[in-house]
């Protein structure tokens, strides 16, 4: 099986190649991307179900370097399941891009381009997710934030282009401090490998602990779009196409909060800054949802509730038990699946309705019944009612900081909670205003929400274009995926479970010597 895991990185890269060379073939590039991301997900499937069932990580070292020189590619439970949620994520995306592209000529996401970066994109993901090392996981990142600089401006309209070099500079920043953080930790122990910098941290002063674990803290946090590091995300993902607005929420804030996790409990397992996780996660859950209840856009709506979402996810981290761990990894998958198929719906609503604004937008119930229905499933998921995936990731969230029972974890619960009842009424409201209001009570209406009416890009106004089936089909496609995250919540939450137990339990550099074949 060792075989296939650096598969999950050159597969991408060699199909982005033959779909460069391809760029005057629209067809050839589509199933180039399509086949590619296919194979994907199932060699991710296969190597799941390896590690899951035998228990046993498994770990390639590239070229035969020994360790710590060469570089380690490493699959766990974790690493496999995020690899298979980004996959079915990434393709359903793709899926609903082809159908855009198809439909509006590629004005909007040209072909040529579209596909070699969001192939190079989707590696760096994969290769992100399943390093064994720092500077290879700095590499994931570079690689994706490279594709995503050039996905994040495509039609090089003047919003773009503004909002892209905001998300440039933050990105540049953000790594420059990874990089740093790099630099001082090979300085302290003279190895990178994730493995081998957990086993000697603890031969460091406390106060270099720190220093290190705040360094990479505040590096993924602005990966992460963890508050108060969260303030670019509201401008820069709206303005990309559909497509790419859904993938950059689905996924790359994920790539951040996956580095936090990794940090958290496996290289700083000792160094406790968990009351600072905790004021940070509260923050980040009510700031966000605050903003999101301000909004009079939908696209803007969203980008507040996935900072304030990515809020729950600190959360569990710094309760730090393995039954928090494991929560966070199943909420995790729920909002990758969750909020990508949100934006695809979003998108679907803006080829309709020729806009995305709560004030705008009148009758789609009647109009688009379809839309209404794909858009009111996830969004009631997100809330957080019962029985969805998304109220089964936030009780098992608050059942495990009820254990710990200190009061602080009694705040955060009852932020959570409200966090939670604002979620729903922001999305709630949107539907309401968007599906049921007709357009003779539009009137009476932006009179009692006109404090919303200064919102950004509120009335911009496009020209209405026709959803092509595939569009639908594959957003169609992602609701029935968030439905699946509740009927197999019990197998899923089961692998989260072994996640977490797992991810508390350090692994020697022996054992990873011996995975690596050694």
């Amino acid at each position: 099986m060792s075989g296939l895991v650096p598969l999950l990185v050159t597969l991408p890269l060699l199909g982005a190649a033959i779909a460069l060379i391809a760029g005057r073939h629209r067809k050839t590039q589509v199933a180039v991307s399509i086949t590619t991301l296919t194979i994907v997900l199932v060699i991710a499937s296969i190597l799941l179900y390896t590690v899951d069932v035998g228990g046993q990580p498994i770990a390639v070292s590239i070229g035969g370097w020994p360790i710590p020189f060469g570089i380690v590619l490493y699959v766990d439970r974790l690493a496999a399941l995020l690899v298979v949620v980004s996959s079915v994520v990434l393709l359903a995306v793709l899926l609903f891009s082809v159908g855009q592209g198809a439909a509006d000529g590629d004005d909007d996401t040209p072909v040529s381009i579209f596909h070699p970066s969001y192939l190079i994109l989707a590696a760096g993901i994969f290769n992100a997710f399943i390093a064994g090392d720092l500077f290879n996981l700095y590499v994931g990142f570079e690689i994706l934030l490279v594709a995503s600089y050039v996905l994040i401006t495509l039609g090089s309209t003047e919003s773009r282009i503004r909002t892209g070099v905001v998300y440039i500079v933050v990105s540049l920043v953000s790594s420059i401090l990874f990089l740093a953080s790099i630099a001082m930790i090979y300085g302290a122990l003279g190895t990178v490998n994730m493995v081998q910098i957990s086993q000697r941290m603890t031969e460091l002063p406390q106060d270099t602990q720190l220093l290190l674990h705040l360094m990479l803290l505040l590096a993924f946090s602005i990966k992460a779009a963890v508050f108060p590091l969260s303030f670019w995300l509201p401008d820069s993902y709206p303005t990309a196409p559909a497509p790419v607005t859904a993938v950059f929420a689905g996924l790359l804030t994920k790539v951040g909060v996956y580095a936090l996790i990794r940090t958290e409990t496996q290289l700083f397992a000792e160094s406790d800054v968990n009351t600072l996780l905790m004021i940070v996660a509260l923050a980040t859950m009510i700031v966000g949802v605050l903003g999101a209840v301000a909004q009079a856009e939908l696209k803007r709506i969203l980008s507040f509730t996935l900072v304030s979402h990515i809020g729950y996810m600190v959360f569990g981290l710094a309760i730090a038990t393995p039954a928090a761990i494991g929560a966070t990894i199943y909420y995790m998958v729920h909002h990758i699946v969750v909020q990508t198929t949100l934006f695809l719906a979003v998108g679907l609503v803006e080829r309709r309705a020729g806009s995305t604004s709560i004030l705008r937008v009148t009758g789609l119930m009647r109009a688009a019944p379809v839309i209404a229905v794909l858009y009111f499933i996830p969004a009631v998921n997100l809330g957080g009612l019962p029985p969805f995936s998304g109220f089964i990731g936030k009780f098992a969230l608050f059942d495990a900081a009820a254990k710990v029972g200190t009061p602080i974890m009694m705040v955060l619960i009852v932020g959570g909670i409200v966090t939670s009842l604002l979620t729903l009424y922001a999305l709630m409201r949107a539907w309401n205003l968007s599906f049921w209001r007709e357009e003779e009570d539009s009137a009476e209406t932006e009179s009692r929400i006109s404090y919303l009416g200064g919102a950004p890009a509120a009335g911009i106004q496009t020209e209405r274009r026709v959803i092509p089936r595939i569009m639908t089909a594959a957003t169609t496609g992602m609701v029935i995926v968030t439905v699946a995250l509740t009927v197999f919540a019990g197998p899923l939450y089961g692998v989260c479970e072994r996640i977490g137990a797992a991810l508390l339990e350090p692994m020697s550099i022996s054992q990873l010597e011996e995975e690596a074949g050694q």
